[in-house]
């Protein structure tokens, strides 16, 4: 399991370098401002949650229930989060309507926090 919690938080690390680097330049020239700000939360809190990846990589006892959990809600809560942040930051742009996006993101971030709240019970 190590091994895959590895390289989920290197490819969220990646992606989220790579989506902040457009965000700064690219992106900068069709989106409005608060909507690259949000694009930009998406970002943070994906590198915060690649981050915290790699700690429960390196440092987690998979034996644990509560180390699992910790990566699969950190996991899913970013992909959930950032991933309906990203849509609905495009969605003006794109002429679609993804408002039912809208509750996935709390929906993600209550899973992040369940991931974190995992985290710790695990380290005790």
């Amino acid at each position: 399991m190590n091994t895959t919690v590895l390289v989920t938080a290197a490819l969220l690390a990646t992606i989220a370098i790579i989506l902040g680097a457009f965000g700064a330049h690219a992106f900068k020239k069709f989106l409005p401002e608060d909507k690259l700000s949000s694009f930009e939360v998406g970002v943070r809190y994906q590198m915060y949650a690649a981050l915290a990846l790699l700690i429960i990589g390196y440092q987690a006892d998979f034996s644990f229930y509560s180390a699992r959990l910790a990566f699969y809600g950190i996991a899913f809560g970013v992909f959930l989060f950032s991933g309906s942040i990203y849509l609905l930051a495009f969605a003006n742009h794109w002429k679609v309507n993804l408002r039912f996006l809208g509750p996935i993101t709390p929906l993600g971030g209550l899973l992040m926090i369940i991931g974190w709240i995992s985290l710790i019970v695990s380290f005790l």
